[in-house]
């Protein structure tokens, strides 16, 4: 190390390389790199050559994970290296349409270069993974964090950016959006699991999974395990004599209400990167410590991700006193806002009043109508209506009519009410056909997981009669293959259904089913659990003592959208069917413009024909998503690179503008190949039938 210039800072003698960290010491801040305080336990660190295994592909290269899924010697007894692999492979393609026609491996793809360039290359990312939790030294928050450090980090240039998992996936979940556009551009990515995860507690063996997703007794985990309930021994014997084989899941069970605190999870995460990465490659000073050779002052950092990711960066933003992150740049936000009943969203001729709405609030209110809704004319055609079966679904229409919840007489106009219902609450005409689709396969867990988690219910709790549970061959409560629990970590999404653990319907009345299968205890009616559905919106609506809990828990969640004056860039498919552009991004810019008034920074992109789940788009078990909607995930990264331009460069933001996509069409199944025509940039000048404007307390959307 070559001493070019001498400063003294105290007791220690800085080279110019620690210039700004010996005025940090004038100031009171400290030079040395000190771990922070809540990071719980040892922090694991693997090298991974980017050639046999590496950050991004697990090794896999983007041929592997479009390929089938990577092979595990012994199902039971699986190595950590297989569930890393696992995990990544499957958290990968949750978040993106791994099919070439979809535009993997020409638009995006770990073969896609910074410039948008598709190479040869099998996309391998070299470097270094650090693992720890954040934790308050009880181990029962245990927070997983990881940051990787690609080989290919510029010191000149140093970048970090966080990678929140989107929905209740484990802490590899954006390894495929914030991840991956992250490591291309030789940023540090801070990953977090925000307290969800994969936390798995088979209650009638007492077994759980590590922060690495190795399984073993609760007992033997102790504090390092990433979930373990919170029931009193006794208290569980008696559980499991009445309701064998049960598994309680931490997204749902932690009684913590983890997204609360995603905020500051996400910048833990951040001051965690700083940390690792400054004694990887931070200068040496006296004693064998490192110096902060890489802080705020001087490391671009941009908060990005998707979804409930994407919310936790928002929330992250608004949380940020101490100037940890620069800018803002994420899709399809899942965020909560404080009511304000003067914000206006309009679009055309149809106007929403108030600031969006909580997530359960909506969510409830499509777990409850969205069956009925798919047997509507607008709705005809649906992909995926093949797993709402018509006549569960004309069952369900029934009850609530015979509840009070329809007014239609017969089932063709109970559908069309309830499809009214739906959009006059803030879903757009073009989500119609795709609540088929999101009923199968989204809204009831979801429904059931937050429910649990805002009212800080426990798993033996079984609030609304609701459990989760394997299942045997007749649907009934089972315990979970012993492959499939062992490879959780790798196959799980953290909410159930995953990876053979269903939800149960222990209210069925010829005893616990499976959810999907059973029937309402009030008729006995095969519809779906209508008597479910209308337990989980009361906790919503009603004024008991659960639904009070769950206000209560709601409340601790809800956001001002002030962002500091952040720059940011929040991308938004007009077509959300799972997180609506009404009750979310909307009015987050709206009320982001009241917060901030003139030193707002916040540039809003909703795109059209673009939804929630890229997956779904060229998956044959739903055909006509690959005809119908286009990748969002295109737009986050195009977000991400004018965000970059802007605080490295100056480059203005994009102004607020709705981008007009185009379908692939053709046969559902059957579309053609996605081409740069579809995906139309984000224009620096969008014309004005396309902007997107805020003026006395009104969002205007242009149709």
């Amino acid at each position: 190390m070559s001493l070019i210039k001498h400063v003294s800072c105290g007791s220690v003698v800085c080279t110019a390389a620690l210039v700004t960290a010996c005025a940090a010491i004038s100031s009171g801040d400290s030079a040395s790199n000190i771990k922070p305080a809540f990071v719980a336990g040892a922090i694991a660190k693997t090298s991974y050559d980017g050639v046999a295994d590496d950050l991004l592909t697990a090794g896999l290269g983007k041929s592997g994970l479009a390929g089938a899924a990577p092979a595990v010697a012994d199902p039971v007894n699986p190595t950590v290296a297989e569930l890393r692999r696992l995990a990544i492979y499957n958290n990968y393609r949750a978040l993106v349409d791994v099919n070439t026609n979809g535009g993997y491996g020409s638009l995006y793809g770990p073969n896609v270069d910074v410039n948008g360039n598709a190479t040869t290359s099998e996309g391998k990312i070299a470097g270094s993974e650090y693992l720890a939790y954040a934790d308050d030294g009880t181990g029962t928050r245990n927070v997983t964090m990881m940051a990787q450090v690609p080989a290919t980090f510029d010191p000149k240039n140093p970048c970090i950016v966080t990678a929140a998992s989107s929905g209740s996936r484990g802490v590899y979940g954006a390894i495929g959006t914030a991840g991956e556009w992250g490591l291309k551009h030789g940023c540090v990515v801070a990953y977090t699991d925000k307290g969800t995860g994969i936390g798995v507690h088979d209650l009638a063996t007492s077994t759980v999974n590590s922060i690495d997703g190795a399984r073993q007794s609760a007992a033997s985990a102790g504090k390092a395990s990433n979930f373990t309930a919170n029931v009193p021994a006794a208290d569980l014997a008696k559980f499991n004599a009445t309701a064998p084989n049960r598994i309680a899941v931490k997204h749902a069970h932690s009684q913590q209400n983890p997204e609360k605190d995603w905020g500051r999870d996400t910048l833990n995460a951040i001051s965690f990167a700083f940390y690792v990465l400054n004694e990887e490659r931070g200068e040496s000073i006296a004693g064998g410590a490192h110096a902060r050779s890489f802080r705020p002052a001087n490391t671009i950092v941009i908060a990005s991700s998707v979804s409930n990711g994407a919310g936790a960066a928002l929330q992250a933003a608004e949380d940020d006193t101490e100037g940890l992150i620069r800018g803002i740049a994420v899709s399809e936000p899942s965020i909560q806002l404080k009511p304000n009943p003067d914000l206006i969203v309009k679009r055309g001729a149809t106007v929403i009043k108030g600031a969006g709405k909580p997530l359960l609030y909506y969510m409830t209110l499509a777990n409850l109508y969205q069956p009925c809704a798919t047997l509507a004319p607008a709705a005809a055609g649906s992909p995926g209506a093949n797993f709402v079966p018509g006549a569960a679904a004309a069952s369900r229409c029934a009850a609530l009519k015979t509840k009070g919840l329809l007014a239609a007489t017969d089932t063709a106009g109970q559908a069309a009410e309830a499809l009214a219902i739906l959009r006059s609450a803030g879903w757009q005409a073009e989500s119609d056909i795709l609540h088929a689709s999101h009923y199968a396969f989204a809204t009831p867990p979801i429904a059931v997981t937050y429910a649990n988690t805002y009212g800080r219910f426990g798993a033996t709790d079984a609030i609304c009669g609701f459990s989760f549970a394997g299942v045997d061959a007749a649907g009934k409560p089972a315990p979970v293959a012993a492959a499939a629990l062992a490879q959780a970590f790798g196959t799980g999404n953290g909410i159930p259904p995953m990876s053979g653990i269903q939800i149960i319907n222990d209210r069925n009345p010829a005893g616990p089913l499976r959810d999907g299968a059973s029937s309402s205890p009030s008729s006995g009616a095969a519809d779906l659990n209508a008597d479910g559905a209308i337990c989980l919106r009361n906790l919503v609506m009603a004024s008991d003592a659960n639904a009070a809990r769950v206000r209560s828990g709601i409340g601790e969640l809800l956001r001002t959208a002030n962002l500091r004056g952040k720059p940011a860039i929040i991308v938004h498919g007009r077509a959300d069917t799972l997180v609506p552009v009404n009750l979310t991004s909307r009015p987050y810019f709206g009320q982001n413009r009241i917060a901030e008034g003139s030193a707002s920074r916040l540039s809003y992109i909703e795109v059209t024909n673009a939804q929630h789940f890229d997956t779904f788009i060229d998956n044959p078990a739903v055909p006509g998503y690959d005809s119908r909607v286009i990748p969002l995930n295109v737009y986050l990264f195009r977000a991400l690179d004018a965000m970059y331009a802007h605080l490295k460069q100056g480059t203005p933001l994009p102004p607020s503008q709705v981008v007009r996509t185009m379908p692939r069409g053709g046969e559902p199944g059957k579309a053609p190949a996605l081409s740069a025509a579809n995906v139309p940039p984000i224009s620096p000048t969008p014309a004005p039938s396309d902007q997107i404007t805020f003026s006395n307390n009104t969002v205007t959307i242009p149709d």
